[in-house]
């Protein structure tokens, strides 16, 4: 897992980058969408849709938009019937992708998707077939002087909290906990005063794919670089895991 934390370091630190460059409204409206689907669009009965408008707040990202991102997910926009759909498959090095979208248009989503897979010289898979080496669980990214392992035990173990693992990189850190309990690390968190920079459901690998190899691994980056960008794609997850070396050089690109 430590490997596989050294990728979604990098890849947030990216999206920290690519925040300068206009699309953190995109990622975030993506997730208060996602949020708004799956536990209505009450932010006071929905934890994860409170938090995805709290990281709008922290982003300035105007009413209106986190407002439309609310009526796209409950469906209450008339003229943007989403509909979920999940795709399967392999990147570079054998690893296995999940590109979850929310789409208004099946066909033109699954033929955009087919493109990407086959462009990149990936393998589609079938459903089911790549799926079942993950679960989904509540994922928490902590950034900055409250990245520390033993702070964020001490609070969740104080508050209750059912918590899978705590996971630190430098000044980055990840805590996996059941889906179940989001809401209460979520009021834990809160309390404490201790902001997250992400906060979502993820699909966490139960085993990982070991990539040490710095070409394979541009290559799997490039390829889910390229899917997290499409317009219908809400959430892509992989099960890579790099050695220190590969992270290095990455980092360095």
């Amino acid at each position: 897992m430590a490997g596989h934390n050294k990728w979604s370091s990098i890849k947030h630190k990216k999206g920290a980058a690519d925040a300068k460059r206009g699309k953190v409204f995109s990622r975030i409206s993506k997730e208060i969408i996602m949020a708004a689907k799956e536990g209505g669009g009450d932010p006071m009965l929905n934890a994860r849709l409170r938090s995805a408008i709290a990281a709008a707040k922290n982003a300035n990202m105007p009413n209106d938009n986190v407002e439309r991102a609310i009526k796209k997910g409950t469906g209450a926009d008339a003229s943007s019937q989403m509909e979920l759909l999940s795709y399967e498959g392999y990147a570079a090095g054998g690893v296995a992708v999940i590109v979850n979208c929310l789409s208004d248009n099946r066909n033109r989503t699954a033929s955009d998707i087919r493109a990407f897979f086959t462009k990149y010289n990936c393998s589609m898979a079938n459903s089911g077939a790549v799926s079942w080496k993950f679960h989904r669980k509540a994922k928490f990214v902590i950034e900055g002087e409250n990245a520390d392992e033993e702070k964020l035990f001490e609070v969740l173990l104080e508050g209750g909290a059912d918590v899978d693992d705590i996971i630190v990189e430098e000044d980055y850190a990840e805590i996996i906990a059941p889906v179940n309990a989001f809401g209460d690390i979520f009021k834990i968190l809160e309390a404490a005063k201790i902001d997250t920079a992400e906060s979502s459901i993820a699909m966490i690998p139960e085993n990982t794919t070991i990539i040490d190899d710095i070409d394979t691994a541009r290559q799997v980056q490039k390829f889910i670089d390229v899917l997290e960008d499409y317009e219908d794609a809400q959430e892509v997850f992989t099960d890579i895991e790099i050695s220190d070396e590969v992270a290095e050089q990455l980092a360095a690109d």
